[in-house]
């Protein structure tokens, strides 16, 4: 055969251009792409040595991956199928496009989809290389062995030339703007990405050994790839370790072990295999993402499989393989794709299977590994509506004395005791058992019931429990006292009337901290009751708690903290307090009342002067000037006699010790004010 020349099958002088800076966003794939079609090429010469449709030998098949640094080049070397001249003109030659402008124009947005679907994987090559080389001798009898080339144009040439072998080296004469590449560990670090589990073995230099404190190379073949990884092989033939074995290849940096796995393995209606982990999951939702590999017959494709798979399932560790996932595509046309949307689809049933399986066969178990297992099944819950129609019978509720209950057992175990006047069935819970120790200490005392809702979700998922569960409600224990919480018929009667409780009020007002927003009320409580308790709304503390895991900035995350202070107005301590209060401030009381009396007369006196008049434009300025000095005077008066109220409790060290014994039990005691606090409290007790 004489040499050859000839174009390239194209329309246009700028498609070498268009693939090396256009089809390609990523330009380290081309080893992907050549590693991958020598693969394919091992694989064809077995198959036809299965078929016994030749006489070569199948079983040492293997892939080099060759760097000459001075040369220059890298060289993809195979023992495969081999090409001869005219297959070479076939697949290599002739890229069949309309025309330039209709290229363009249909496929600029669409990235690195249109390489899969013409084919291009091999002129990847020339994002890197200035001049390219195949060497090829074909299996077929009486095969010639052929060298093709080119320099990143549409021309190249043909030759015949002397080989001993079959099968293929593609020959990589790499340009200056990708010398990276002639880096031993960048390859390395390239083929264990996305060569790591291919079916041929990849060979990469040789093994290296200590001898004397030196490396220096041994005779053996440096073979990067696992050939037989765990989600190729049958169920039936592996053991747990096998299993641990792989996740520790996975993931070589992660020392903790998986709690289980999910083995796929479907035919039909697509085609999908892989191994999924369940990782033991804490707090931290994004340090846990991006840990399933996606395949395309053991090739890889990406790790960011967010909008592929639903998000919850990001959290999951593992490898999903699936022929009918595109190789070279954009995350977008994934995305877009029906067969991915049934393989997700798909999953999501396997994993809500898998869990309902393990649950119903070792419900122990499973509670001890629930609350690794928690973050994960309530993200899918709150984010996908079928898996929490498949979840909602193993997912399970924790109460403060660490009991396990499904819904429907927790639903039965509440129903009679805690449901409000209002039948509304209210679900206590706590997020930190010592913190609201007096809580749920004072719910237990009324026959409830009281969850441990500690998870980085919990606020978010109750609020899908609350829009799943019927004439439902949950409330925080701290969030209110908890006759206000479960509300019955029956009310406890005030030892103090509405005068006296607003009294009551006002001193405590005047020890309230001015760092923090508080709320001071009174109610009735049982006298066993604590004298002073204080409590957040649950709404606004859920919405900042809510806020604050989205991060950054949001309206209730950045709303000032308030808290609900109450005095329990039947607390023999208040009672006490209420009649000295009476007794000490009685006089001024008095003197105060005397002029204020004198001064309300005065105010309805001028009202009903100017009543008569119908528009305020007819009502005589001096007696509406009159009547603002009244009413001035009035709230003047009124502030002093606030003011006598809070200077009172200001001096009494029981109302300072009583507030300060409220914020103790909200770990809202600090600094300065707790070193008060304790030097007070010696002081109290040498009394």
């Amino acid at each position: 055969m004489k040499q050859k020349t000839g174009s390239i099958g194209v329309t246009t002088e700028n498609i070498f251009p268009i693939i090396k800076k256009f089809l390609y966003s990523d330009h380290e794939i081309f080893l992907r792409e050549l590693v991958s079609n020598a693969v394919d090429a091992s694989q064809k010469l077995k198959t036809l040595g299965i078929a016994g449709e030749l006489k070569a030998d199948t079983d040492n098949l293997k892939v080099r991956v060759i760097v000459d640094k001075k040369a220059k080049t890298i060289t993809v070397r195979d023992n495969g199928i081999g090409m001869t001249a005219e297959e070479i003109e076939k697949y290599i030659n002739q890229i069949a496009f309309s025309s330039a402008g209709d290229f363009l124009d249909k496929y600029k947005n669409m990235e690195n989809a249109i390489i899969g679907h013409f084919g291009l994987g091999f002129y990847s090559s020339f994002m890197v290389s200035d001049k390219v080389e195949i060497i090829s001798k074909s299996y077929k009898e009486g095969s010639k062995a052929v060298k093709w080339e080119c320099k990143g144009d549409p021309e190249y040439s043909l030759t015949e030339v002397e080989k001993d072998e079959i099968g293929t080296d593609v020959i990589l004469h790499i340009d200056e703007e990708s010398v990276e590449f002639l880096e031993k560990n960048r390859v390395q670090e390239l083929l264990n990405k996305y060569c790591k589990f291919l079916p041929v073995e990849i060979v990469f230099g040789k093994k290296t050994s200590w001898k004397d404190g030196k490396e220096s190379e041994t005779e053996e073949d440096n073979i990067i790839n696992n050939t037989k990884p765990v989600w190729k092989q049958k169920p039936a033939d592996l053991k747990d370790e096998d299993y641990k074995s792989f996740y520790r290849e996975l993931y070589p940096l992660n020392f903790d072990e998986p709690l289980f796995n999910i083995h796929l393995n479907v035919d039909y209606p697509f085609n999908l295999t892989g191994v999924l982990y369940f990782p033991k999951i804490k707090s931290n939702l994004e340090i846990n993402r991006n840990k399933i590999q996606l395949y395309c017959n053991q090739v890889f494709v990406t790790d960011s499989v967010e909008g592929i798979v639903p998000e919850f399932l990001t959290l999951l560790h593992g490898v999903l393989d699936s022929p009918d996932i595109p190789l070279n595509v954009s995350r977008s046309y994934l995305q877009s794709d029906s067969n991915v949307k049934k393989i997700s689809g798909h999953i999501t049933k396997k994993v809500a299977d898998r869990l309902s399986e393990i649950f119903k066969d070792n419900r122990e178990d499973f509670q001890k590994k629930w609350d690794d297992l928690k973050l994960f099944i309530e993200y899918g819950m709150i984010s996908d509506e079928k898996f929490y129609e498949r979840a909602e019978k193993f997912a399970l509720l924790k109460n403060t004395d660490l009991e396990y209950f499904t819904f429907e057992e927790y639903n039965k175990k509440i129903e009679e005791n805690q449901k409000d006047k209002d039948k509304q069935l209210i679900y206590l819970y706590a997020t930190n058992v010592e913190d609201h120790y007096s809580y749920i200490k004072a719910a237990k005392e009324k026959g409830y019931d009281v969850l441990l809702l500690d998870g980085q979700l919990d606020m978010h998922f109750i609020n899908t429990l609350e829009s799943k569960f019927k004439d439902s409600r949950f409330v925080r224990v701290d969030s209110d006292i908890i006759d206000n919480l479960i509300k019955k018929d029956e009310k406890t009667e005030s030892v103090l009337n509405d005068k006296e409780q607003e009294n009551v009020r006002l001193v405590f007002q005047g020890v309230a901290p001015e760092q923090k927003s508080f709320w001071i009320t009174c109610d009735s409580m049982s006298e066993n009751d604590m004298p002073v308790i204080i409590t957040r709304d649950e709404y606004m503390r859920r919405m900042k708690d809510m806020s604050a895991l989205g991060g950054g900035t949001g309206f209730y995350r950045d709303l000032p903290d308030d808290y609900k202070v109450i005095i329990n107005t039947n607390h023999p301590l208040i009672v006490d307090l209420s009649s000295k209060l009476e007794k000490k401030t009685l006089q001024q009381r008095i003197e105060l009342d005397d002029k204020l009396e004198d001064l309300q007369k005065n105010k309805s006196e001028l009202e009903k002067a100017l009543e008569k008049f119908k528009k305020d434009e007819e009502k005589p300025v001096e007696e509406k000037k009159k009547l603002e000095e009244v009413n001035d005077r009035i709230l003047s008066l009124e502030e002093e006699k606030t003011g006598i109220y809070k200077d009172f409790g200001k001096k009494q060290k029981i109302v300072s010790q009583l507030f300060d014994l409220a914020l103790l039990a909200n770990n809202l005691l600090k600094g300065e004010s707790l070193s008060n606090f304790v030097s007070r409290s010696v002081e109290l007790l040498k009394k």
